[in-house]
């Protein structure tokens, strides 16, 4: 996710697109380092949404309005007094930087006419707006920073604006043509890719590798390890590049994984080759779609928090007592030692002498190799041999305890495993009511004291196939259990990932004749999405119809054994298919 350079190019060419010569008709900050400016011109009413948040920085044209404060902040009701109804002049970003300065011409109570500068940074946690005067002095910001938080720069009223040169080294990359970037990155002891976005104001790591990719280089490559012709076609493309940015050639895209999305840009990213790359007409859309996408998955996580720390803590819990049993049910095959040791000693111990510490014997069931067997020398033959044959029947009566224990707490595992992969795949608040009423039911959460249980909203995914067929993923256990013992027919087609925890998948089987090999393809790769496997590069993938699947007695829910099935391998890959809101 970057919001660099090349993304604010893209912003200030779009915003001299349709806010320029309007008036700003409202100003409003509806969060405390949010501000949302409404612009009237000849073009119609645009809204313009900026946020200094240091987790998520931003600008973009928006069509929805937000509900403000009852009182105004400080900062809002300054702006309000200085440039409402105030002329936008100038749009413009300095040197590449990721800083847009919005000029705007107003007048003053004395009727004159005035100009004032409204500068957008967005520099992570850095990020701020601040509000300056026509000679640069700062009348307010957002964000207030004293010599106390930064000892580069102070913005508060009455300072000098300008921007701290903390990257003295870096160089516009616009300015300059390819045998100066030649210089530049030649001279940089680093890969490819740090060499390009340290040398270059504007450019992140994600463009920098994506010049490096389509110059056909491996952007993790040093420098030092290409030859200068190389280097030299790596100049040219940079300075390409640029050519395009300056001659506004922006091609905004998302890039999602699955659902998911990863990265956006003002730029084709060719590199993403594996992923779905949706490309839109406007680079405040990109922005709008990915941040509320990206909203929609922060959120989850965090109110899933809580769960995924109780799946977590009771699976390493279970996961070194499984360890621990192991271990234990190695030991207890000593037993046959102990056997042996007590069947020779009841053969051969009547010659022992008294006091005897070991006893030297043959084995007969060893071709009569000889052994040596241990003694307590304050016990005579037989009660070593009972010591032993005590030793034999405790180990015994432990293993076949422990044949049972094993085989629970590896269920319990898978299970932990199973409900981890449903947080993964979870999507809304909804999704998470099921996992959670299944953790109360199997003893990892105390169930509510009033004993009601929360409505079930989430569904399972509904997708559609290529050739019409419609493909069902359960997002949790609950859900698997009834789309494979409950919807499914016993002539539906069963998917899931071979071995790995993940969802059940059911094509709905209803069509006359064999279905397309598509279909099986495009289920494959369902059942590998939505498990633990699917940043994996290929997956297999095991199929069979319903009526094969079977349902151990007792066990947890989504569990389920089969004995004859086919298997395919996948690339975990459905972009090309269309889910069913």
């Amino acid at each position: 996710m970057a919001f660099d350079g090349i993304v604010i190019a893209a912003l200030v060419h779009e915003l001299n697109q349709t806010i320029l010569n309007t008036k700003i008709s409202k100003i409003a900050q509806p969060e405390n380092d949010e501000l949302l400016l409404t612009c009237k011109g000849a073009g119609g009413q645009f809204r313009v949404d900026i946020s200094a948040s240091a987790s998520l920085p931003f600008l973009y044209l928006t069509e929805e309005n937000k509900p403000s404060p009852l009182q105004a902040p400080t900062f809002c009701m300054v702006l309000r007094k200085h440039i409402a109804n105030g002329k936008i002049i100038r749009i413009f970003q300095p040197d590449m930087e990721r800083i847009i300065h919005i000029e705007i011409e107003h007048l003053n109570e004395m009727g004159d006419l005035c100009h004032k500068t409204l500068i957008v940074e967005l520099m992570g946690k850095h990020s701020n707006i601040i509000f300056c005067d026509e000679d640069g002095t700062i009348i307010d910001s957002i964000k207030r920073v004293s010599s106390a938080v930064s000892s580069l720069r102070e913005v508060l009223p009455g300072k000098p604006y300008f921007v701290p040169s903390t990257q003295t080294d870096k160089y516009n990359a616009m300015t300059m043509n390819a045998s100066q970037i030649y210089d530049v990155i030649a001279a940089k002891p680093a890969t490819v890719s740090k060499a390009v976005y340290t040398s270059f104001t504007g450019v992140s790591p994600l463009i920098a590798s994506e010049i490096a990719f389509g110059a056909g280089l491996d952007p993790d490559q040093p420098v030092a390890s290409y030859e200068e012709d190389v280097l030299r076609h790596l100049a040219n493309q940079i300075r390409l590049f640029f050519d395009r940015i300056h001659d506004c050639e922006f091609h905004p895209v998302i890039v999602r994984n699955g659902k998911k999305p990863v990265e956006f840009s003002a730029v084709e990213l060719t590199m993403y080759r594996d992923y779905e790359v949706k490309a839109y007409d406007s680079i405040s859309k990109v922005l709008e779609v990915f941040y509320a996408e990206r909203n929609t998955y922060s959120r989850i996580q965090q109110k899933s928090s809580d769960l995924r720390h109780i799946v977590t803590t009771a699976l390493e819990r279970s996961r070194k007592k499984y360890q621990i049993q192991l271990k234990q049910m190695e030991d207890s095959k000593k037993r046959e030692k102990y056997k042996l040791y007590g069947e020779l000693l009841n053969v051969y111990g009547y010659n022992l002498t008294e006091g005897a510490k070991e006893l030297v014997c043959e084995n007969f069931y060893d071709n009569n190799k000889e052994i040596k067997i241990p003694l307590d020398p304050l016990l005579n033959a037989r009660e070593n041999s009972q010591k032993y044959f005590d030793r034999y029947g405790k180990l015994k009566r432990t293993a076949e305890a422990l044949d049972k224990l094993l085989a629970e707490t590896k269920a319990q595992i898978e299970h932990l495993e199973s409900i981890q992969n449903s947080l993964d795949i979870a999507l809304s608040s909804d999704d998470l009511v099921q996992i959670k009423e299944e953790l109360m039911e199997y003893g990892f959460i105390k169930k509510n004291r009033s004993g009601k249980k929360q409505k079930i909203k989430s569904k399972p995914f509904h997708y559609i196939s290529s050739d019409g067929y419609d493909i069902y993923v359960g997002k949790n256990n609950f859900q698997n259990e009834e789309l494979t013992f409950k919807f499914a027919t016993g002539n539906d087609w069963w998917f899931h990932a071979k071995g790995i925890p993940g969802s059940h998948v059911v094509v709905k089987n209803d069509k006359d004749g064999e279905m397309p090999d598509r279909v099986f393809e495009e289920a494959g790769q369902l059942a590998g999405f939505y498990s633990k496997g699917r940043d994996s590069d290929k997956l297999e993938i095991d199929y069979l119809q319903k009526k094969n699947v079977k349902k151990p007695a007792g066990s947890a829910p989504g569990f389920v054994v089969y004995y004859t099935n086919y298997s395919l391998t996948i690339h975990p890959d459905i972009s090309a298919l269309t889910l069913v809101e």
